[in-house]
Formats: C-alpha cells, sequence, structure tokens
C-alpha cells in the first residue's frame, strides 16, 4: 500500500518549471491524503494566473503513476487561501534561494 510519506516523497521530485525548484520545498503543496484509493491534493500556485499548473499537474501524475497510482486516482485541488508566499517554503528550499 502506498502512504502519503511515499506519496509526498514523489512530490518531492515534480520541479516548478520557472524555478527549477520541488513544489514540496517551494511550500506549493499544502495538503496529501489518501482515502479509499484516491490521492487528494490541496496546493497552491506561486501566483494566481500562473499558466504552468498543467505542466505541473502532467509530472503529478507522472512521478505518483511510478507507485502505480493512476491519474484517475488523483485530486488535484487548488486554493489560493492562504495565497503562497515565501515564509511557506520549507528550509531547504530557502537555502536552495539564499534566503
Amino acid at each position: 500500500m502506498t502512504t502519503v510519506q511515499n506519496i509526498t516523497k514523489k512530490l518531492d521530485e515534480v520541479m516548478d518549471p520557472e524555478l527549477n525548484m520541488s513544489i514540496v520545498d517551494l511550500g506549493l503543496v499544502y495538503k496529501v491524503s489518501q482515502k479509499k484509493g484516491v490521492v487528494n491534493i490541496l496546493m497552491t500556485l506561486t501566483s494566481l494566473g500562473c499558466p504552468l499548473f498543467d505542466t505541473i499537474k502532467d509530472e503529478i501524475h507522472y512521478q505518483l503513476g511510478l507507485l502505480d497510482i493512476k491519474p484517475e486516482n488523483i485530486n488535484i485541488e487548488l486554493t489560493f487561501d492562504p495565497p503562497w508566499s515565501m515564509d511557506l517554503m520549507t528550509e531547504r528550499g530557502k537555502a536552495m534561494l539564499g534566503i
């Protein structure tokens, strides 16, 4: 059985295409849960009008597919509450940007 921890590790391999940094380190992933075989991901983007969501979504599907999770079993919910800020970044992400 795939755990939330394994899913989060795979999400850590999904890169933001503009910053070339993990969406986890950027603080874009707010919550990961799993219920009845469906993975639920609550996340945000660095800006409201970010045109790269489809690219990020495709990479999420690819990475979770490596865990044998089918795209139809992945629910990605976008939220902008709270809006993204650098305060949401992990310490590793901040160090990568020299913050």
